[in-house]
């Protein structure tokens, strides 16, 4: 799968001190380096060589664009709600799932999804430097390289998303030059230019895959947006944000995994990393871009469990580590990966929550701030109507399980249109009554 990235839940920027004091100090350059972390790694390349491999490189940025504009809009909407109330996601959809809704629904979903996937990325990690450790003949077990790398990089979730943004800091210019570097040596050295004007695609994918795939790949991050947005300034910001954070790097990274796929002929960028470039270079380089993804995974796993069971804040972080070692330990021994299947169908029933609430906030109360109020234990209405959406979004995932039959494209915008359409029909206002003169 190209397109696990991430979710983050409650007391986000600068942890819960920040909550407490209704910080708005986050600059829309700091709000966007977390997502252009997120564009500008392993899985976008890989969806780029993906595209590439049924489509002409005009066709790959056009695709690109339009998925990448569904996901600036959901981003958006999400944000929007977040910033003007300085609340995060889980709160917001208090209004439509109800506290305890919002609390049981969206916690769970984020945090197998989360934790799952943190699990897993932590374990590839941990191999990745097993093999840098061999290429300078240093041998240590798997395992226990794993096991450091994960506990690293739940320490870094830990001390806040701030340091995630320097992961991010760092990791964005490493992994931008090792890929620029690996297109010189393509252009230079692998008859590049002639490769890529005479190259014919062979893959049957549409285009209206390739927008699926593309929206896919950011459609959990961009749901929960609004988890990062609350602590912005303006929706001037939030709106910048979302712009820069998605659009340019993820375009460039898009369009150089596909370049990279068609000149060397291979679209295993984890060993074209080391390939070209030594194995410490391009073994760092990928070990960087899961890490910076990975923190905010922890992050947000750790924190919806302590939501979802109210653990009170000031044990917060120890829950936060205990749920990252757990999730490592489980991926070490391979249980984790009986999980993915479980993982990916919870992934697929995240983006409709933006429908729901979307159609609350903006069309029923008219995007007006002083409109939102939450609501008391589960709102069968705004449940409902996600669980119909849901369903749409993940029977396509659930297909992919049974090759014999039929086959439906995954496109989670229509999760959340479905989720959005159900949500109005549901909650039609009361006509008032009648009166007779």
């Amino acid at each position: 799968m190209v397109h696990r990235h991430v979710i983050i839940y409650e007391y986000l920027i600068k942890g819960a001190h920040a909550m407490e004091e209704n910080t708005r100090n986050q600059s829309w350059f700091g709000l966007a380096m977390i997502f252009i972390g997120a564009s500008v790694s392993v899985p976008t390349l890989i969806l780029g060589g993906t595209l590439a491999g049924s489509m002409p490189m005009w066709k790959v940025l056009l695709t690109t664009l339009i998925g990448k504009a569904f996901i600036i809009a959901i981003m958006i909407s999400q944000g929007f709600m977040s910033v003007d109330q300085g609340k995060p996601g889980v709160t917001i959809a208090s209004q439509v799932f109800g506290k305890k809704g919002a609390q049981v629904v969206v916690s769970l979903l984020i945090t197998v999804s989360a934790l799952g996937w943190f699990g897993i990325q932590a374990n590839v990690a941990g191999v990745a430097v097993a093999n840098i450790l061999a290429a300078v003949n240093v041998t240590l077990p798997t395992w226990l390289v794993s096991l450091v790398i994960g506990l690293l990089m739940v320490m870094t979730a830990m001390f806040g998303i701030k340091y995630v943004r320097w992961l991010a800091y760092v990791g964005v210019p490493f992994l931008v030059g090792v890929t620029l570097w690996g297109l010189y040596i393509g252009l230079s050295q692998h008859n590049g230019w002639a490769t890529m004007i005479h190259y014919q695609p062979t893959g049957t994918m549409s285009m209206l895959d390739g927008v699926a795939a593309t929206v896919g790949a950011l459609a959990l991050g961009a749901v929960i947006f609004g988890d990062y947005a609350q602590f912005s300034k303006s929706r001037a910001d939030v709106t910048k944000a979302a712009f820069w954070g998605v659009l340019p790097m993820g375009l460039l990274m898009t369009l150089l995994g596909a370049m990279l796929t068609i000149m060397f002929k291979s679209s295993d960028i984890n060993s074209l990393f080391v390939a070209i470039a030594t194995p410490v270079i391009g073994g760092a380089a990928l070990v960087l871009a899961t890490w910076k993804i990975n923190a905010v995974n922890a992050y947000s796993g750790g924190i919806a469990v302590s939501t979802m069971f109210n653990i009170p804040m000031k044990y917060r972080k120890l829950t936060l580590l205990a749920i990252g070692v757990a999730g490592t330990i489980l991926a070490i021994i391979g249980v984790m990966n009986y999980f993915t299947p479980i993982m990916n169908i919870m992934s697929a029933m995240v983006p409709p929550v933006a429908g729901v609430t979307g159609a609350c906030y903006w069309v029923r109360h008219r995007g007006d701030p002083k409109a939102w109020a939450p609501t008391e234990g589960f709102n069968k209405v705004g449940i409902i109507s996600w669980a119909i959406g849901a369903v749409v979004g993940v029977t396509p995932v659930i297909l992919t399980f049974f090759p014999s039959a039929p086959q439906i494209v995954n496109i989670p915008v229509i999760g959340i249109i479905v989720a959005f359409v159900a949500y109005l029909i549901g909650d039609r206002p009361a006509k008032a009554p009648v009166t007779v003169q």
